[in-house]
């Protein structure tokens, strides 16, 4: 059965790449959210397998969203998504709950093997 993944990104073009990587290689788009606070919501909606996490977003940054949806499912797998240079929240990420975190720009590869990693 293919895994359901919740896309997390303020960038539009970020969230269509991403999904774009994963619907091609057999994974299921839960839904979308431009915000941490819309994430948290769509999370509660949809229990997602896997939520995919930007960092940097508006109303709610990614890691305020992350320990959010740590409260809601202590089981919840996320990985965060950031741009070069941002070591300290990365580090908060993991420590948050992340399972992982992929580097902007994506690499198809890098994506995909950090999903495998996380839901096989």
């Amino acid at each position: 059965m293919a895994k359901n993944i919740l896309v997390c990104d303020d960038a539009a073009f970020m969230r269509m790449m991403i999904k774009d990587i994963l619907t091609k290689n057999g994974y299921d788009i839960a839904g979308e959210a431009e915000n941490g606070a819309k994430a948290v919501e769509k999370f509660n909606e949809t229990k997602p397998d896997l939520v995919l996490m930007d960092i940097t977003m508006p109303e709610m940054d990614g890691i305020q969203a992350l320990k959010k949806i740590k409260e809601i499912d202590a089981g919840a797998n996320v990985i965060m998504c950031s741009a070069m240079g941002q070591q300290a929240m990365v580090i908060e990420a993991i420590q948050s709950g992340a399972k992982d975190f992929i580097v902007k720009p994506f690499q198809a590869e890098r994506v995909l093997e950090a999903v495998k990693k996380v839901v096989g």
